[in-house]
């Protein structure tokens, strides 16, 4: 791997003897002043800066500063000509990664470099592991929109910490599961286990059994040598619960335990058990309306959701839409080696016209299938399974009975349905006195779903 080095020091003596010995191992740049380094490193930013304390103009804590707020995780090694410690706290306190005193005793200031170099090394590879873990999840959050870029940004920020619970709520087909991998693969703890459990595919009697394991005959049917339970299979890792409102109240009670003391029994035994793990969970129920109901712990909820998720539909995001459908038409052509090259334009005003109730994962479903069926070059309405759409015009009349629900002209048949719509959640909401949990009921709605067609059809904040 080869690195790069500026160094910045009015010295010149310094600077060619510091250049003599690196000239063979590192690409280096010499500077005598602070203002002449900054720009060099703000033009190609180097690996390591090996900045003087003592420059004309401004001296090093200032540029040590400025270098901290153009590349906050850049390497930077001081280099001051005594040992003062108010300098050397002042440093430290910026990030400074070590300082040496003059004058230079080379073989140091090699050992010095040749460390802090070898943390970048360690840190690169982690990243390219990292980026190499999470590509194949990636296509779910293509994105051109705001809103899930938001939600990366979120996620890069949450994956930051090795054992804060995050809760990542959306609608079936969002790509919560990628989200909580993604999670994973970008925390520090990225190289433990992943461990998962859908909640809602095992029976709620043996859900405690999966999560906490269990001892040699503490139960029927229980192995004679026991088992570990997932937290245990996860420990220095993550465990990521999908579907986590299936939970029991009983199984949220001893999940809530762990969570906050970092302790739990197997089922059967009474000896205390210590495990390291973060739990990421998931769900498209809605919590708050089953808290409401007393099905979900609310104490269970704020300790999940210390970090919460929200994840945006594919209705909230249309603009990603096309990018996702193309990328799915380039991956499924080459997997069954078939020739298509574009989307018809009328199946590209479908797709962006439909309601996906199945979100990105419909849309993924929907495009393996044209590219299966069709035969290319272009994938078409046909293909896909989607019905062509009338011209869209806006509903100018109430239908009187006995009048063609389709007239010859055509008509916007969302447009009429989305009308439709905003009156029956403005009069739930009125039946409701205005709370939304109780309204979407009155709808049989999900909250995050009303919440949503909410602030769209209404305009309400």
């Amino acid at each position: 791997m080869n690195f790069s080095l500026v160094l910045i020091d009015d010295e010149p003596t310094i600077r060619e003897g510091i250049s003599f010995a690196l000239e063979s191992e590192y690409h280096l740049r010499t500077f005598e002043t602070a203002e002449d380094g900054l720009a060099a490193i703000e033009a190609e930013p180097p690996d390591l800066v090996l900045l003087d304390v003592g420059l004309p103009g401004m001296n090093g804590i200032e540029a040590l500063r400025t270098i901290r707020e153009m590349h906050p995780e850049m390497l930077v090694i001081m280099i001051t000509a005594y040992e003062d410690s108010d300098t050397v706290i002042s440093a430290m306190k910026l990030g400074v990664y070590d300082y040496v005193v003059k004058p230079i005793i080379m073989g140091g200031l090699l050992i010095s470099i040749r460390n802090a170099l070898e943390s970048i090394r360690l840190r690169k590879e982690v990243r390219l592991l990292q980026e190499s873990s999470l590509k194949d999840q990636l296509p779910f959050f293509i994105a051109e929109s705001d809103r899930i870029q938001e939600v990366m940004d979120f996620i890069a920020k949450a994956a930051g910490s090795s054992d804060t619970p995050v809760l990542i709520l959306g609608e079936t087909g969002t790509g919560k599961e990628l989200i909580a991998s993604a999670i994973h693969y970008r925390s520090p703890n990225f190289k433990g286990p992943y461990v998962t459990l859908n909640c809602a595919t095992i029976p709620k009697d043996l859900i405690e059994s999966e999560l906490f394991g269990y001892e040699k005959g503490a139960f029927s049917g229980a192995g004679q040598a026991g088992k570990r339970g997932l937290i245990e299979e996860a420990a220095d890792g993550t465990l990521f619960l999908d579907e986590v409102g299936d939970l029991s109240l009983q199984s949220q009670a001893k999940l809530l335990r762990f969570l906050e003391e970092g302790e739990f029994y197997r089922v059967g035994s009474t000896q205390k058990r210590h495990i390291r793990t973060r739990v990421v969970s998931a769900t498209n129920k809605d919590l708050e309306e089953m808290m409401d109901q007393g099905l979900f712990r609310r104490d269970l909820y704020y300790r999940l959701g210390v970090v919460e998720v929200h994840v945006p539909s594919l209705n909230e995001r249309k603009d990603d839409i096309m990018p996702l459908a193309n990328h799915f038409l380039v991956t499924f052509s080459g997997k069954f080696r078939k020739k298509f090259t574009r989307i018809s334009d009328a199946a590209e005003k479908a797709l962006k016209a439909h309601h996906w109730v199945g979100n990105v994962r419909e849309l993924k479903n929907l495009v393996e299938r044209g590219v299966l069926i069709g035969e290319g070059p272009e994938l078409t309405v046909e293909d896909m399974g989607l019905l062509r759409r009338p011209s869209a015009k806006p509903v100018s009349t109430v239908q009187k009975p006995g009048d063609p629900l389709v007239p010859p002209e055509g008509f916007d048949l969302p447009l009429a349905l989305e009308e439709y719509e905003a009156r029956y959640l403005r009069e739930a909401l009125a039946l409701a006195g205005g709370n939304e949990s109780q309204a979407a009921r009155l709808l049989n709605m999900n909250h995050y779903t009303f919440r949503y067609r909410r602030k769209k059809l209404l305009q309400d904040p």
